[in-house]
């Protein structure tokens, strides 16, 4: 007779409901995993069967198929070990099936029996959950993680004699999570950096002030020791806190990395991740022949901060654009696809040439014409028309060096003007699937960035200009909505746009001149 336990594969960062078929022969003793299987997986025939007889139970004497359907999808990790012995105990009659028929099972066995943590779990209940299972047993360490599904009932494990003891005598306790209070009492808002110890370069906090309002990118340029890095590691500072199905979405991607902490199952703070200019292009958006996310997905909804970012081989920079537009990245491979997200807020910050001091006023640029022109050429057009804030970080002047800390504004002050910008965007989109400014399309753009008479005579002469491209003139339109939001506006005024403006496409001839 053949036996079906319930589990689930992650593809991506999204999970799909697999059926564990399970059947014993009369044939010489062995196990054949079939189905579409990694290593991880086919190595589960050797944990599984001393995993079994070291929990006390008889392991069958005949041939064990194990079939893992639908055969077409790729099965990958060690999470198939615990479903897998399951079947196999229920063909041995410890179980029966119609104990086992409203749970699927997750988790990798020690050879003793013990249950140990694997990835992914909470993308795995999720897709069990979309497959309309009611009851999951997990590792007793991911049970924190799986329970904030808030639907699918999850008991924890750490033997398998425990979940064996669940259907035959007591019950595993059951974990519940709130996640709403969840997230409400264990978010903290303690900083390393903070705006206060920045001195002066206000023009520039303003201009971080609305890259985090409106989730725009923003890149710095300016003379070494300016404070670019130092406002960019403050940056993290003045980020609003995640709402909850952003939240869900970033610990799925980081539960399928292995990156999350069992202590914290839910993710709390948008990411920084600061990146190094040796970092690859695979690196950057994923890859691999086991695609994996990358630096721009582990930042979805929140930084992605590139420090001297034309060191950043141009290849690398270039492979940026398409998912700084679309907001997703999709990585392609012969037979298969995998889509992440990656709506990520790029941060930059770099020298205005080589030596770094062209257009300083204080020290004269030792750099020619043809280092500066092969220097910036990393930068390409399409690129910098994709970064919606370009701000200028001149050298500090010795009055503000000398000024006192005290004088300056907190990011908890500037934090708190972001978080009630974000709150006129949830509830201005509501209902059009996006969350910030700077997501929205051609569309979203005509019904709610609408300029009055005065601003559109302003933006005819910004066109003529300063030449703008028909992406960057969505961009100003954005700035402005964010900028408007900021100040409590339900309309762009002209102060708005000419605010907007203020951030156009670097150009180094204004250095030069």
């Amino acid at each position: 007779m053949v036996n079906r336990v319930k589990t689930a594969t992650v593809v991506g960062i999204d999970a799909y409901e697999v059926s564990v078929e399970t059947d014993v022969v009369n044939s010489l003793p062995g196990m054949a995993i079939v189905g579409l299987p990694d290593a991880s997986v086919n190595e589960a025939r050797d944990r599984v069967k001393s995993a079994i007889k070291n929990s006390g139970y008889t392991f069958p004497s005949r041939k064990i198929v194990v079939n893992l359907a639908p055969a077409d999808l790729k099965k990958i990790g060690t999470s198939f070990d615990l479903p897998i012995a399951i079947g196999i105990l229920t063909e041995e009659e410890v179980l029966n099936s119609e104990q086992v028929k409203d749970y699927a099972f997750i988790g990798e066995l020690s050879l003793d029996g013990t249950i140990r943590e694997v990835n992914g779990v909470l993308p795995l209940v999720l897709g069990l959950k979309e497959a309309g299972i009611k009851n999951v047993i997990v590792p007793q360490i991911n049970a924190k993680e799986a329970a904030l599904n808030g639907v699918v009932n999850v008991f924890g494990a750490n033997h398998l004699v425990d979940v064996v003891n669940h259907f035959v005598q007591e019950k595993l306790p059951q974990m519940n999570l709130d996640i709403e209070k969840y997230l409400t009492e264990h978010i903290k808002q303690d900083y390393s950096f903070d705006f206060k110890d920045v001195k002066g370069q206000h023009k520039a906090k303003r201009a971080l002030e609305i890259a985090a309002a409106g989730g725009h990118n923003i890149l710095m340029i300016g003379t070494p020791g300016s404070g670019k890095t130092l406002m960019a590691k403050c940056f993290a500072s003045i980020l609003p806190p995640l709402e909850l199905e952003e939240a869900l979405e970033l610990t799925k991607i980081y539960s399928v990395c292995g990156l999350l902490s069992s202590d914290e199952p839910l993710m709390m703070h948008r990411p920084f991740r600061a990146i190094h200019h040796t970092a690859s292009a695979n690196g950057i958006i994923g890859g691999g022949s086991t695609p994996k996310p990358g630096e721009i997905t582990l930042a979805n909804r929140g930084v992605l901060f590139m420090d001297e970012m034309v060191e950043f081989p141009r290849n690398v920079l270039e492979v940026l654009r398409q998912p700084l537009e679309d907001g997703e990245i999709v990585i392609s491979r012969a037979k298969h696809s995998i889509k992440y997200p990656a709506k990520f807020m790029l941060l930059g910050a770099m020298n205005p040439c080589p030596c770094g001091y062209l257009g300083d006023k204080e020290k004269h640029c030792s750099c020619s014409e043809f280092q500066i022109s092969r220097y910036l050429s990393k930068l390409s057009g399409p690129l910098l028309d994709r970064i919606d804030i370009q701000i200028d970080v001149p050298r500090l002047t010795s009055s503000e060096l000398l000024a006192s800390n005290s004088e300056e504004e907190t990011s908890a002050a500037i934090r708190q003007r972001v978080i009630n910008a974000r709150k006129i965007q949830t509830k201005r989109y509501q209902d059009e699937n996006i969350l910030t400014n700077s997501e929205l399309n051609a569309e979203l753009i005509k019904k709610y960035c609408k300029l009055d008479g005065k601003s559109q005579e302003l933006m005819k002469v910004a066109i003529v200009k300063f030449g703008l491209s028909g992406r960057r003139y969505d961009r100003i339109l954005k700035l402005a909505r964010t900028i408007a939001d900021l100040d409590g506006s339900q309309n762009i005024e002209q102060t708005h746009v000419m605010q907007a403006l203020q951030y156009k496409m670097f150009n180094p001839e204004e250095y030069r001149g």
